[in-house]
């Protein structure tokens, strides 16, 4: 259930379909999410999830799988 709410933060931000995602993409070069819409997910995730990603967590965001993990550690 939380990676679908993942899948669909991300899918909106960067017009892609949610099935698409998996959890081993990277954001830049599998997504080809820029920085500023790496920062719009983290936001959407914070604000979905009730949970505040940490500036060095986020600096560490490579793949829709790191943060996942994030979530789920923050949770």
């Amino acid at each position: 259930m939380e990676f679908e709410k993942l899948q669909s933060i991300i899918a909106e931000i960067l017009s892609v379909e949610p099935d698409y995602i998996k959890k081993d993409m990277t954001f830049a070069g599998d997504l080809g999410a820029d920085s500023l819409e790496l920062f719009q997910i983290v936001m959407g995730v914070e604000g979905e999830f009730d949970i505040i990603i940490q500036d060095e967590d986020a600096e560490n965001i490579k793949t829709v799988g790191d943060l996942f993990q994030v979530i789920s550690d923050v949770r």
